[in-house]
């Protein structure tokens, strides 16, 4: 039984899919699968390939693209968040909300990582750039700025610095500031 992102969603009739599997990122490609028919306790074997990309052709055409995107999008931007234990308890709600089943999201995520590298199975560069863009739902801790001001003493306001937010800023270095001194 296939999972449901929302509430709200009301999955479409099947029809040829907008995008090949070439042009999903692989979030995308998981969330696809986590929309799709594919059994939560499906174990990738060699040669199911063709199951595999049918079941995100499946779960594209039940989200549509512009929506698998927008979840795709989401889903990395609440990753990076909490990789960095910075995610907020409604970015955690959210989350939940959109993916209510753990167990099913990290299966999708794993067969869809097993279909990229261990087929081989490439990603355009528009999927490429697709992926780089996450979404946050919900205020983010550095309030879209990039940063997040953290203090090193919190009596002290001098003694602070910045940590650069791994949603909105994944390049940005900012050097240490003590006492109003870069370190």
């Amino acid at each position: 039984m296939p999972a449901m992102l929302t509430a709200t969603h009301v999955a479409s009739a099947p029809g040829p899919l907008a995008a090949s599997v070439e042009d999903l990122s692989n979030l995308e490609r998981a969330v696809a699968l986590y929309a799709s028919d594919m059994p939560s306790r499906f174990r990738w074997r060699r040669g199911e390939n063709a199951t595999v990309s049918a079941w995100i052709g499946q779960g594209a055409d039940r989200l549509g693209l512009a929506e698998l995107y927008r979840s795709a999008a989401y889903l990395q931007g609440y990753l990076l968040l909490d990789m960095a234990h910075l995610a907020t308890a409604e970015q955690d709600r959210a989350h939940r909300a959109r993916f209510r089943d753990e167990h099913r999201l990290d299966r999708a995520e794993q067969v869809a990582s097993s279909l990229t590298c261990l087929t081989g199975t490439g990603m355009s560069q528009a999927a490429k750039d697709r992926g780089g863009r996450p979404l946050v739902e919900g205020a983010c801790l550095c309030g879209g700025s990039g940063w997040i001001a953290d203090a090193l003493d919190p009596d002290d306001p001098t003694t602070g610095f910045h940590t650069a937010c791994p949603a909105h800023n994944r390049t940005g270095i900012r050097p240490c500031i003590v006492r109003g001194v870069a370190a």
